[in-house]
């Protein structure tokens, strides 16, 4: 859809430092996922007595923190994650922008944040995009990933909610995530660790559940596995999620499974994406608890075809063996799967404007 700009106003103050056009050229060239940054960011400001004001677009600068800091002592955090894609005529979009809102007003509510409305959010977003609008790469599966940010910046060690909160959106241009081509990966299941409990904060988008996953992801690593698995923390028997993924299994005959939302599973935007293209591609799609066995027996009896992995970044991944110290299973031959690749197309096609936007997915900025 090509919605009408939000209301909202974020005043341009320009960056005087502002990259050049070499700079900004060679920074693009081949930019490592979420380690390049351009030249401002959106910014607001939240307090109890005044609420949400000072609506800007800012240089990109080191944030001035007291050490007593809420966000430094307990985590008090919510972000976001979405991409502005650029299609063949030289508009700029974004993919279900009004999702990601929702969940990070989600999110807020869950860490004792102020929420920020559908229409602040949109408005930085835009505004960022307009002001920065040369730092969106157009090249084959490229985009400029946004990280809108939730943070309480209160000086107090009160084990309580802040009373002032800093609302952020920073933007990053990105190549295509898989340079080589889509390979499968191979996934680590997580022994002992959990992302969430329950009662926690699973659900939301938030810091802690990523720091829960990082010595896992190590571990991950240090046994030749791409990404990691988790389980459920509960009865340590249930596949939830990967670390920043939603998990999908493929049947031989064509149905699809994947994990429930159980309050502990972050629901992803791509992740409702997917299960809409598949349900109206005629697959039948299951959302119910699935244990790890059922998944391995699956593979070993070829029951399970493909097994894949879905969200912002890498959109749709492959995953081609899960590997433990007690068992190594490959997923079919190994190789990625025809439906999993075929998801992956369809979204992609929408994303780039390739496809027709049927749901209204997708909303122009540019």
């Amino acid at each position: 859809m090509d919605s009408a700009a939000p209301t909202s106003t974020f005043d341009v103050r320009h960056n005087p430092s502002a990259a050049t056009n070499d700079e900004r050229e060679a920074a693009m060239a081949a930019p490592a996922f979420g380690e390049v940054f351009t030249d401002h960011m959106a910014r607001a400001t939240w307090t109890q007595e005044g609420g949400w004001g000072d609506r800007r677009i800012e240089p990109l600068n080191d944030l001035a923190l007291h050490p007593g800091a809420t966000i430094l002592h307990y985590g008090q955090q919510a972000f976001e994650g979405l991409k502005a894609y650029v299609h063949e005529d030289g508009s700029v979009w974004l993919f279900r922008p009004e999702a990601n809102a929702a969940r990070l007003a989600a999110s807020a509510a869950r860490m004792a944040l102020p929420a920020v409305s559908e229409e602040d959010f949109l408005a930085a977003i835009e505004a960022l995009v307009a002001t920065d609008r040369a730092w969106v790469p157009s090249t084959a599966e490229s985009s400029l990933y946004l990280r809108p940010l939730l943070i309480g910046t209160e000086p107090t060690l009160n084990v309580r909610g802040s009373r002032q909160v800093e609302f952020l959106v920073m933007a990053c241009p990105v190549g295509a995530y898989f340079p080589h081509g889509v390979k499968p990966v191979s996934i680590w299941v997580a022994q002992g660790y959990h992302r969430a409990g329950p009662g926690g904060t699973g659900t939301a988008k938030s810091a802690g559940n990523y720091a829960a996953s990082l010595l896992p992801q190590q571990q991950a690593q240090d046994n030749g596995c791409q990404q990691v698995l988790f389980l459920d923390a509960r009865e340590d028997k249930y596949i939830e999620e990967l670390g920043g993924m939603n998990v999908f299994i493929v049947h031989r005959d064509g149905s699809v499974l994947t994990p429930r939302l159980t309050g502990t599973i972050l629901e992803g935007v791509t992740r409702s994406s997917v299960i809409t293209l598949l349900e109206e591609s005629g697959r039948t799609v299951s959302e119910r608890d699935v244990t790890l066995e059922e998944l391995r027996a699956g593979i070993d009896s070829g029951d399970v075809s493909e097994v894949f992995a879905c969200g912002t970044a890498a959109v749709v991944t492959p995953l081609g063996s899960l590997k433990s110290p007690d068992f190594n299973v490959v997923v079919g031959d190994g190789s990625a799967g025809d439906l999993t690749m075929g998801v992956r197309e369809a979204l992609t096609d929408i994303y780039y404007g390739r496809a027709k936007d049927t749901h209204g997915w997708m909303r122009r900025v540019g």
